[in-house]
């Protein structure tokens, strides 16, 4: 009997020739429910493709907004939350536009939004300036696009597409992932950050999105040497599709794949640049067991996750202080930016890491990222290096 694959919300389902009439058992919420109903199906062999053009046009604009802030940094751009990291009005900025954009180009779709930022310090009397400057910037990066599908925004716009990050995500439907800034800190430097944003279909994370606008299109491996100084980066991939990188405003997109290494003298690895992120010392250990002669590349952001997924280097590792929780938005877009191009990523025990469980990603004492070949005997430095680590306290 001929058969064909319908895509429905990103599943495949095979059914008959004569699919306009299909019986289907469907579970929702635990129950188990039938149907054998006339259904219309939409034949599509490119599941998320509407998202990930959604999102690649979010994040570009995000990007753009950003640049422009980081060009003519100003001393009111940037205060200090409750937590005392540094939060720029690029960062509500970018928070507020993917949000709006995800919500135009996606109409259908319930809307849902896991985010890092919220309102709560632009509501206050001393956020008022701050908001509106936000509010100045996303209007004129939306008429920059040329768009007619917004209004001219008011704050209580901004308020509204900001707070709609409060989604706590899980296990059930589907929530964007946005790290709007990621690497604030190198973002206020002028150096490496990331505009980071995922889809999680049923806890799974099945398209990512990394905007980079500092990092070079060039490698930036230790050992290469380019003429080109181009800058701006957007990776993206979804499930089952690969991994692609592209000129941030481009459109030549192409494929990229981890590097192909197996031995470890030969490697090359990333961490962040600041050490209150990741243990340097723990990082520099794990290199030693394993062999690796050259030295770290600290660089800030999921920027780390697009080199790697393109070659620039061989190994991934982060290994925050102890009491620190990571968020899932710090990890979601790079890491099927790097899985779609032939990698691994998975916590310091050799669990795959699991975006399922709401805002925070619980993970065995680090995160750890390399190709197929080299993650047998990184695991085994890694475990060596935390024993070593544990017998010395």
């Amino acid at each position: 009997m001929n058969t064909a694959t319908l895509w429905l919300r990103g599943r495949s389902i095979t059914v008959g020739s004569d699919w306009r009439f299909c019986e289907a058992r469907i579970r929702i919420k635990g129950r188990r429910c039938f149907s054998s109903s006339p259904m219309t199906l939409v034949l599509s062999s490119m599941p998320y493709e509407k998202e990930l053009a959604a999102a690649k046009k979010a994040a570009t604009l995000a990007a753009r907004l950003c640049q422009k802030v980081q060009k003519a940094l100003l001393q009111s751009d940037v205060h200090s939350k409750s937590d005392k990291s540094p939060v720029t009005v690029a960062d509500y900025g970018s928070q507020a536009l993917v949000s709006l954009i995800l919500e135009r180009e996606l109409p259908a779709e319930p809307f849902s939004l896991v985010a890092e930022e919220d309102s709560g310090d632009l509501r206050k009397e001393s956020g008022q300036d701050t908001l509106k400057r936000i509010t100045e910037l996303v209007n004129d990066t939306l008429a920059s696009e040329g768009s007619n599908g917004f209004s001219t925004l008011t704050t209580n716009d901004l308020l509204t597409a900001i707070d709609n990050g409060k989604s706590e995500g899980g296990s059930v439907g589907r929530h964007w992932v946005l790290d709007p800034i990621d690497g604030t800190k190198g973002f206020v430097r002028g150096d490496q950050y990331a505009i980071a944003l995922a889809l999680l279909d049923e806890g799974k994370v099945v398209l990512g999105v990394l905007a980079c606008p500092n990092l070079p299109l060039a490698s930036i491996g230790s050992n290469q040497q380019h003429s080109s100084n181009e800058v701006g980066c957007l990776f993206f991939a979804k499930v089952g599709d690969g991994t692609y990188m592209q000129a941030l405003g481009g459109s030549t997109q192409t494929r990229v794949h981890v590097c192909d290494i197996d031995n470890p003298e030969e490697a090359s690895f990333f961490e962040s640049f600041e050490a209150a992120h990741t243990s340097h010392g723990l990082s520099s250990s794990i290199a030693e067991k394993l062999g690796v002669k050259a030295p770290p590349v600290r660089i800030d952001s999921q920027a780390k996750y697009g080199a790697l997924s393109r070659g620039d280097g061989a190994i991934y590792l982060r290994f925050p202080h102890k009491g620190y929780r990571e968020k899932i938005w710090d990890h979601a877009a790079g890491s099927i930016v790097v899985t779609e191009a032939g990698g691994i990523c998975m916590d310091a025990a050799g669990n795959p890491l699991d975006f399922s469980k709401g805002k925070f990603l619980d993970v065995v004492s680090g995160i750890i990222v390399t190709n197929q070949k080299l993650m047998p005997s990184l695991l085994r430095a890694v475990k060596e290096a935390l024993n070593a680590e544990a017998s010395s306290l």
